[in-house]
């Protein structure tokens, strides 16, 4: 059960009272046991939630439970979104189709350390409460946790899966089989598309970047680079303002406080390099990178000619619309 408009969030007791009830009303309704339901609550921290209008909405809602309702769900569930985010997959397993769809919401207040962002999908899988737990992860950690439109992270960020193993399947609970390996890569699709969904409707976004930081000691080094470059608000706003001002990338990778060695360091904006051998490239690099930066899709790719692991994070630029819609907007 699920409602927008309201965090639900720093309500005190009243608040923990409110989310009780309804689970319980939800449950009720469906003549479920109430451990059987999750609540998840999106929008503005701070105000009481209007129950009485959610246990009115919660009957009507439930005679309204279709099998094609998904569109209906990824819109009902927007805030400050401009569009709905919806993606499924489907694919073979042994004689059996396994489906997964999933849907979200989320445009500000965008930076997830998961587990305003929510997500919820669905599969008929058989599998282990165990490998379903541990695919959500793994899957969360390359895609919904390498997002960021504000680095502001919200106080209601919720990913979660539900499986009823109505596929049929010869049920997965090894994590070394071949089933799973197959789940987890299905899965990898519909959370990384429904991850750069969000990015892309991220509020007042003009640009739609992916940053990748290759050849780093480990992953969590590369990564914590690249969320270094991501939030940067003086990166975003060259971008926004198509500046190939590329000091301002390297000084936020060393912004991250990760080690590398400067002589090594290769930048690229688009196929554009634009530094290494610890300076910058000399030539006409400058009006190649401008053509680049008036795309709405951008990469950036830092080298770090240091080891064999890579990250990739999405991002956004920031523009004057971003602050418009957050002056504008109590959220």
């Amino acid at each position: 059960i699920v409602n927008s408009g309201n965090a639900n969030a720093c309500t005190g007791n009243t608040g923990y009272k409110h989310a009780g009830e309804m689970v319980d009303l939800t449950a009720k309704t469906l003549g479920v046991p109430p451990e059987k339901i999750l609540v998840a609550s999106t929008g503005v921290i701070g105000d009481p939630l209007p129950i009485e209008k959610i246990k009115k909405g919660i009957p009507v809602l439930v005679k309204k439970l279709s099998r094609t309702g998904e569109m209906d769900a990824a819109e009902a569930i927007m805030t400050t979104d401009i569009v709905s985010k919806v993606a499924a997959v489907e694919y073979k397993y042994g004689r059996e189709s396994i489906r997964i769809g999933g849907i979200a919401k989320g445009s500000g207040m965008i930076y997830p350390r998961l587990a305003t962002m929510l997500s919820f999908i669905t599969t008929d899988i058989a599998i282990s409460p165990k490998l379903l737990n541990i695919a959500l992860k793994e899957s969360a950690d390359k895609s919904f946790n390498m997002i960021t439109v504000d680095g502001d992270t919200s106080t209601n960020d919720t990913v979660l899966i539900l499986a009823n193993g109505l596929a049929g399947n010869k049920k997965v609970e090894d994590k070394r089989s071949k089933g799973f390996t197959m789940f987890v890569e299905a899965l990898n699709h519909v959370t990384t598309t429904l991850s750069k969904m969000i990015v892309k409707d991220g509020e007042g976004a003009t640009k739609f970047v992916e940053i990748n930081v290759k050849r780093a000691k480990n992953f969590e080094d590369a990564k914590k680079i690249a969320l270094s470059i991501a939030n940067s608000n003086l990166v975003k706003t060259a971008l926004f303002g198509e500046d190939p001002n590329w000091g301002r990338i390297v000084s936020a990778a060393g912004n991250s406080g990760v080690k590398f060695d400067l002589d090594k360091l290769k930048l690229s904006i688009g196929k554009v390099v634009v530094f290494k051998n610890g300076s910058g490239v000399k030539g006409d690099w400058e009006r190649k990178v401008r053509g680049v930066m008036q795309e709405r899709d951008i990469t950036i790719t830092l080298d770090l000619g240091i080891g064999h692991e890579e990250a990739k994070v999405w991002t956004t630029d920031l523009s004057y619309d971003y602050v418009k819609i957050n002056g504008s907007y109590r959220s």
